[in-house]
């Protein structure tokens, strides 16, 4: 290769880095539907253990996650009065719920984590959806477990990945379009479901245009027969608490084909 060819190169080289920079630059900061404050008000008076109402489940103290638009976590707290006050996992679990609903919801129809249950199943339509978006394990383990669900929590700024096919997760709407996800996790994924319909209509960012599932919102769907079949296609399996009466009186769950 002679001098000037490698030059060239060399320029053209350059110039992908920096525009790959920049791209990561700009992937990083897409507005926060609701900062760390916010979110740790909302979480604390949406559950139970920490002062708030029941959701039916095991009232277990709870993490909770907002991811942005462009799919970065932006804002991670928890409910107890210590980190360990919650399932350390669920830290995670909780990220990744953002990242499915976001992912997942469009600015005119949104799913959340729990619709998708019946669909991954063997022999359903998103049967294998789990593994196409595979967690960033080096955003994930990193840090110190201190400043976990603190305004300086590792994952902020980071894409976590992962898709969570189970309750917990809501995409949220500004009432002009979608503008990121919502996670929770700590309780049962019926509960977390309430949690964070709760968290969502606290933060205001509930202005869901649409959704699949019976009542046109991304509600959780307790349809499975007794051989796990969904009538709607989006149903997911009922939790061994009082979720689905919770879910009903907060307008976070439909039975079957009938709203409620």
């Amino acid at each position: 290769m002679d001098r000037r060819r490698f030059l060239s190169l060399a320029v053209s080289l350059v110039g992908l880095a920096i525009g790959l920079l920049q791209h990561d630059t700009a992937w990083a900061q897409a507005p926060c539907p609701a900062d760390h404050d916010k979110l740790l008000s909302a979480l604390k008076a949406s559950v139970k253990a920490s002062g708030g109402p029941a959701n039916g489940g095991f009232e277990t103290n709870e993490w909770a996650a907002i991811v942005a638009r462009d799919g970065t976590v932006c804002a991670v707290a928890f409910s107890g009065p210590s980190i360990d006050a919650q399932w350390p996992g669920s830290r995670l679990i909780a990220a990744e719920k953002a990242n499915t609903a976001n992912g997942l919801s469009l600015a005119q129809m949104a799913l959340s984590t729990a619709n998708l249950y019946a669909g991954v199943q063997p022999g359903g339509p998103l049967f294998g959806l789990q593994a196409t978006n595979p967690v960033n394990l080096a955003a994930a383990f990193a840090g110190e477990a201190r400043t976990f669900g603190s305004v300086n929590d590792p994952l902020i700024g980071k894409p976590i990945g992962g898709v969570v096919v189970f309750g917990g997760g809501l995409a949220l709407y500004d009432g002009k379009t979608i503008v990121g996800g919502l996670g929770i996790s700590g309780d049962s994924s019926c509960a977390d479901h309430n949690v964070a319909w709760r968290v969502r209509a606290a933060l205001g960012l509930d202005k869901v245009p649409a959704g699949v599932n019976p009542n046109r919102k991304d509600a959780i769907v307790y349809d499975l027969d007794a051989g796990g079949k969904s009538a709607s296609g989006w149903g997911h399996p009922l939790c061994a608490g009082k979720e689905a009466d919770i879910a009903a009186e907060l307008g976070a769950g439909v039975g079957g084909s009938v709203a409620k």
